[in-house]
C-alpha cells in the first residue's frame, strides 16, 4: 500500500461519498495514478466539485510533490482571476474520476515541501493565497485530538476547497478513521448522514441548521450516532452549545480557535478554551501566536511574499483576552464593529444573542449607511421559508441581552445568508448589498 505523504502513511480507512466507496487501498491507487498525470514539484490548480475525485487529485499532487490549489467554484470572474494571477499555476485540472493504479510511486519532498495552496475565505475582502508546507499540518493533526477510533466515520458536510472542511477530512484519515464527504452544505443531507456518521465538522451556523433540522425529524434524532461536533470558524454561543447538549445528550463539543494563516491555536474540549502554542495580547488586545504551524507566506504574482511577523509571532488582527488561569477568549476583529451613533458595537456579541430565538437558523449583523448616526446596527435573520421568528421575541431578546446602544434598528429576514464556501456568514458581501440597496431580503413588521 502507497504511503501518501500528508497522511503520514498509507490510507487505511473507507471513503464514502454518495454511493461511491473507496477503501483505503482504492484511495491510494487512485492517487497514485492522479500523481502521474500531474508534473512533479510544480503548483495544480484543481477545479471542478466532485468531493471525492478532488480528495484523489488533491492526494496525488501531494503524492507527486506539488502544492494545491483547490478552485472554488462559487468566486466571481474577478475572483477567481485575482487567484490564479497570484497562484500562476503550472498546471490547470478539471478533477475526474481515475480508474485505480497498481504501479508504485516515490513521494517526493518532504515535511517542508509546499502541499497546499489555501485562500483566505472571503468573507471580509478579495482571497489571498497562502503557501503551506506538509509538516505545518502535520503537526496541527498532533494537536488535535479528537480520540479517533477505527469504527468512526466523519462527516465533512462542506466543500474542500474550504480548509476548514479539507482539514477535517485529512485529519481523520491520518487518525485512520472512516470520512464520508458531501459536495456541498445542505443541512437535511447532513442530518441523514449523521443516521451512520459519529463525528462532524462544521461551524457553529451549521450546527445551528443541522439540529434545527434534526428537531423537525423524531426519527432522524432518534437514528443519530453522533458522539463528537467539532465546530471553526467563530464562537459556538452558550445558547447554540446548551441546545446542542439538550437534544443529543451525551454528544460532545469540541471547538478549536486558528485562521488559514496560523492553523491551529486553541482548543476548547469542555471548559475554556486553551492554547496548544505561544499566545499573547498585546496593550491594544490584538491577539498573536507563534508556532511551527503556519504557513510558509502568500503568492503574489506567483512570488512567495513571507509572512508578516514579530520575532515569530504572527496576528491575523482578532482582538482576545488572556485570562490569568490561562485559559483564551477570543473577541473578533475590529473589521465586524460598526459605529453607530458614537458607540462601537461588536457584531458578533449582537449575533451570539440573537441566535437563540425560536425560527432563527442563523443571524448576521451588519451595518445600513445613514446620514444621522453613520450607521444603523441591521440584523438579517435566516430562517425556514414561510417560517419567520416573530419580530417581538427578535426585540424582546435584544432587550434581555444588549444594552440599547447595540440593539438592531432594522430586522431583515432571508431564505438563504450569502456564505463563504467554509460556510461562514459574508460580511463583506452583505455589507456591500446594504450600502447598495441590494440585498435579497425582506423587512420584519
Amino acid at each position: 500500500m502507497s504511503v501518501l505523504p500528508i497522511l503520514g502513511g498509507p490510507p487505511v480507512s473507507r471513503v464514502f461519498h454518495g454511493e461511491r466507496v473507496l477503501t483505503g487501498d482504492e484511495l491510494a491507487a487512485e492517487a497514485r495514478h492522479a500523481a502521474r498525470l500531474l508534473p512533479r514539484g510544480s503548483r495544480i490548480a484543481l477545479t471542478g466539485d466532485d468531493a471525492l475525485a478532488r480528495l484523489c487529485w488533491f492526494l496525488g499532487a501531494d503524492l507527486a510533490g506539488s502544492a494545491a490549489l483547490l478552485v472554488e467554484p462559487s468566486w466571481a470572474d474577478r475572483e477567481r482571476r485575482a487567484v490564479l494571477a497570484d497562484a500562476r499555476p503550472d498546471a490547470s485540472v478539471e478533477v475526474r474520476r481515475l480508474a485505480g493504479s497498481a504501479r508504485p510511486v516515490e513521494p517526493v519532498g518532504d515535511e517542508s515541501t509546499p502541499f497546499y495552496l489555501p485562500t483566505t475565505s472571503g468573507s471580509s475582502g478579495r482571497p489571498r493565497v497562502l503557501i503551506r508546507s506538509r509538516g505545518s499540518w502535520l503537526r496541527s493533526f498532533a494537536l488535535l485530538d479528537l480520540g479517533l477510533r477505527a469504527d468512526d466515520r466523519v462527516l465533512v458536510p462542506g466543500p474542500l476547497t474550504s480548509s476548514l472542511f479539507l482539514f477535517g477530512a485529512l485529519h481523520a484519515l491520518h487518525a485512520g478513521a472512516e470520512v464520508q464527504l458531501l459536495d456541498r452544505w445542505s443541512a437535511a443531507e447532513a442530518a441523514r448522514a449523521c443516521r451512520t456518521a459519529t463525528v462532524v465538522h462544521l461551524v457553529p451556523a451549521m450546527l445551528s441548521a443541522l439540529l434545527s433540522a434534526v428537531e423537525r425529524d423524531p426519527a432522524l434524532r432518534a437514528a443519530c450516532r453522533l458522539r463528537t461536533v467539532v465546530c471553526a470558524g467563530s464562537r459556538v454561543d452558550p445558547a447554540l452549545a446548551e441546545r446542542l447538549a439538550s437534544l443529543l445528550p451525551g454528544c460532545a463539543l469540541v471547538e478549536y480557535y486558528g485562521s488559514a494563516e496560523q492553523s491551529l491555536v486553541a482548543v476548547r474540549t469542555g471548559g475554556a478554551l486553551r492554547p496548544v502554542v505561544e499566545v499573547r495580547i498585546d496593550d491594544t488586545g490584538t491577539l498573536w501566536a507563534r508556532s511551527d504551524l503556519g504557513v510558509d507566506g502568500h503568492l503574489v504574482d506567483g512570488r512567495v511574499v513571507p509572512p508578516e511577523e514579530r520575532d515569530g509571532w504572527t496576528t491575523v488582527g482578532d482582538r482576545g483576552v488572556l485570562h490569568p488561569d490561562g485559559t483564551l477568549e477570543v473577541l473578533g476583529r475590529p473589521a465586524s464593529a460598526i459605529d453607530s451613533g458614537a458607540k462601537i458595537v461588536g457584531a458578533e456579541e449582537v449575533e451570539a444573542a440573537l441566535r437563540g430565538v425560536d425560527g432563527v437558523l442563523d443571524v448576521l449583523v451588519s451595518a445600513t449607511p445613514h446620514p444621522r448616526f453613520g450607521a444603523l446596527v441591521t440584523a438579517l435573520v435566516e430562517a425556514l421559508p414561510g417560517e419567520p421568528p416573530a419580530l417581538a421575541a427578535l426585540r424582546a431578546r435584544a432587550r434581555e441581552a444588549l444594552e440599547p446602544g447595540k440593539r438592531p434598528h432594522r430586522w431583515l429576514v432571508t431564505e438563504r445568508l450569502p456564505r463563504t464556501a467554509s460556510g461562514k456568514p459574508a460580511r463583506a458581501l452583505v455589507a456591500e448589498h446594504l450600502r447598495e440597496g441590494t440585498l435579497d431580503a425582506v423587512e420584519m413588521s
